[in-house]
């Protein structure tokens, strides 16, 4: 699930770089990679990696005239492997796999957008091996208006939600602030609501709005130029149910915790 804690680094060290070159136009094509070390996945407030560290990386390409972007990113998780494998069977799935794709640019007035899709791809999972689940792989659809450092975006599901049955149209809202503090640092804050649609489905014991919940993030990153480093560290939190959101022993994988980031764009 997409990478919400590195997105603020990563634009952070981006603005860092084209800074030294504000007087030129930006090239018309841009390409930029990124490396990184999370440690804990969050997702939507949600640990991917049972609290533990991940690995991630990405590529982004940009066709600045136009405003389109296509990008993939990767990271490690635990959540599919950890269920499967507490429910009898053999867990498989140990990466998320992003897939996207969009446009942006200026509404006037100081507003911008973004709007695009997103594929979030599990390679060889086997979550719907557990009924009453579906697959885990999830395509999104997504919109975004700006203004200054402040966005309000939202994201619906054109499948099923993360494997959750008979979720299609799920949707999240997100709002957040990410203002420069000078001196490379920027405040990041964000608050968002996950809401799962349907009843459940047959079979699956509870109404899908068991599982919806809000999540909030406070934190603060530092870019440092021009090595393309970004280090970020933020408190994290959900008000999701205890059961909800649970894996390998850990009762609630939203609860409240830090998450330590560390970026290298190129």
């Amino acid at each position: 699930m997409k990478k919400l804690i590195l997105a603020a680094a990563v634009t952070a060290a981006f603005a860092g770089s084209f800074a030294h070159a504000e007087d030129a136009p930006p090239p018309n094509n841009v390409v930029a990679y990124n490396v990184g070390i999370a440690s804990d996945y969050r997702y939507r407030g949600i640990s991917q990696t049972r609290f533990d560290p991940a690995l991630q990386g990405g590529v982004d390409y940009t066709n600045n005239p136009t405003g389109l972007y296509l990008g993939t990113w990767l990271s490690t998780i635990k959540w599919i492997k950890d269920y499967v494998n507490s429910n009898g069977g053999s867990g498989k799935g140990p990466v998320e796999w992003d897939l996207y794709g969009g446009k942006r640019g200026d509404i006037g007035g100081g507003f911008n957008y973004d709007v695009g899709g997103l594929y979030y791809y599990y390679p060889t999972n086997n979550y719907s091996t557990i009924a009453p689940n579906k697959n885990a792989n999830t395509f999104e659809l997504y919109g975004q208006v700006g203004y200054g450092p402040g966005y309000i975006k939202y994201s619906h599901s054109l499948t099923t939600l993360f494997g959750t049955v008979d979720s299609k149209n799920s949707g999240y809202l997100d709002v957040g602030v990410n203002p420069d503090l000078g001196n490379g640092f920027t405040l990041n804050l964000h608050a968002g609501h996950q809401r799962v649609a349907g009843t459940g489905g047959p079979g699956a014991g509870l109404s899908n709005s068991f599982y919806s919940y809000t999540d909030w993030k406070v934190g603060v990153s530092k870019a440092f130029d021009p090595v393309g480093i970004t280090v970020s560290l933020a408190a994290i939190g959900t008000n999701a149910k205890d059961l909800a959101y649970s894996s390998a022993g850990k009762t609630n994988l939203g609860k409240n915790g830090a998450v330590l980031t560390v970026v290298k764009t190129f």
